[in-house]
C-alpha cells in the first residue's frame, strides 16, 4: 500500500484521537488518563510478545513478531518511550485546558521545528518555498494568540500554551528519530511500537503513584474514552510506521501530510464540543495546513 495512502489514514485516526483525548481529560485527572490509554496500547502487544518468544513460528503473519532484538535496540527504544512518554504528558495537560480548536493547531506545526532542527543540526538549507511555509505558520501562530486571548487564553503567560509547545517539540525530535529507528536501526514497524509502547507504560508506573499519593485532589473517574485513545493511537501509528519503513518514503513529506488530522480535530471540537470563535480558528488553522503543504 502506498505509504502517502498509508499516512493520510494515519492523519485521519490521530484527528480522532486528539478529540478521545479531550473527551476523557474533562474534569478528570492527567495521569491515570494517560496510564490507562498507554496501557490499552500495551495491552494489545503483550500477547503478541510472549507469542513471539514462545513460538514465533506459529505467528499469523510477520508483522506480529516483536522479539529477536539486542540489547542496543532495546535501549533505543527505551530513549523512544522517554521522549515520547515526555511529550504525551505534556501534551495531555495541554489539551486538558485549552480548546481542542487551538490545542491541536499548536501541535500540527511539528513540522515547521522537524525542519528548523534540521537546520540547526544537519545544516540543511530549506528551499525558498520552505522559508514561505516557515513564516506562514509563524504567522498563523502568531494570530492564534489574538484569538486565544477571546477565550482569556494569554499565549505568552498561559502554561497550557507552554505544555503543548513543549509537547511539540518533543514531538518533532520523535520524528526524526523514528526515521532513524526505522531506516538506520532496521527495527521493524511493530517492533518498535510494542516494546516503546510497553516501556512508556512502565515509565509511567512512578509518576501515577506519586499522584495516588501526593494528587488525590485531583479526582479520577472511569470513561470508556481513556482505552480508546490507546486503540486509535495504535491503528494511526502502525500506519504512520509502515509508511516511514517503506524504503522510498519521505519523512519531508509524511511529517505535515500527517498534521493535517488538525482538520479532523479542529472540526470534532467546533461541532461536538461547541467552542467558540471557530470562523478565525478557521483562517489560522487554513494558513497553518498551508504553510505545512508549502513545507513538503
Amino acid at each position: 500500500m502506498s505509504w502517502l495512502f498509508l499516512t493520510i489514514a494515519s492523519a485521519f485516526l490521530l484527528g480522532f484521537y486528539d478529540y478521545f483525548k479531550k473527551l476523557a481529560l474533562q474534569d478528570n485527572a492527567v495521569l491515570p488518563v494517560l496510564f490507562g490509554s498507554v496501557a490499552a496500547g500495551a495491552l494489545v502487544w503483550l500477547p503478541f510478545v510472549v507469542w513471539s518468544a514462545l513460538a514465533p513460528a506459529s505467528l499469523p503473519a510477520e508483522l506480529f513478531h516483536v522479539t529477536g532484538l539486542s540489547a542496543r535496540s532495546h535501549g533505543l527504544l527505551f530513549a523512544k518511550a522517554l521522549l515520547v512518554g515526555s511529550s504525551w504528558l505534556l501534551g495531555y495537560y495541554g489539551i486538558k485546558s485549552l480548546p481542542l480548536s487551538i490545542a491541536s493547531p499548536i501541535r500540527a506545526t511539528g513540522p515547521l521545528w522537524t525542519i528548523s532542527f534540521a537546520i540547526l543540526l544537519f545544516h540543511e538549507s530549506p528551499s525558498p518555498k520552505q522559508w514561505l511555509g516557515v513564516a506562514i505558520i509563524l504567522a498563523a501562530f502568531f494570530a492564534f494568540s489574538f484569538v486565544g486571548r477571546r477565550e482569556g487564553i494569554h499565549f505568552h503567560r498561559d502554561p497550557a500554551v507552554f505544555f503543548m509547545i513543549g509537547a511539540t517539540l518533543l514531538g518533532a525530535s520523535s520524528s526524526l528519530y523514528d526515521k532513524f529507528l526505522l531506516q538506520a536501526a532496521h527495527l521493524t514497524p511493530s517492533q518498535v511500537q510494542a516494546w516503546f509502547t510497553l516501556y512508556t507504560s512502565l515509565i509511567l508506573i512512578p509518576p501515577l503513584l506519586l499522584w495516588r499519593r501526593l494528587g488525590r485532589h485531583h479526582p479520577f473517574h472511569w470513561h470508556w474514552a481513556i482505552p480508546v485513545i490507546g486503540l486509535t493511537l495504535l491503528g494511526s501509528d502502525m500506519l504512520y510506521f509502515t509508511a516511514i519503513a517503506q524504503s522510498h518514503a519521505l519523512i519531508s513529506l509524511i511529517s505535515p501530510v500527517r498534521r493535517a488530522s488538525v482538520i479532523v480535530a479542529f472540526l470534532l471540537g467546533i461541532f461536538l464540543f461547541h467552542e467558540k470563535h471557530w470562523r478565525p480558528k478557521a483562517v489560522c488553522v487554513a494558513a497553518i495546513i498551508t504553510g505545512l503543504v508549502l513545507l513538503s
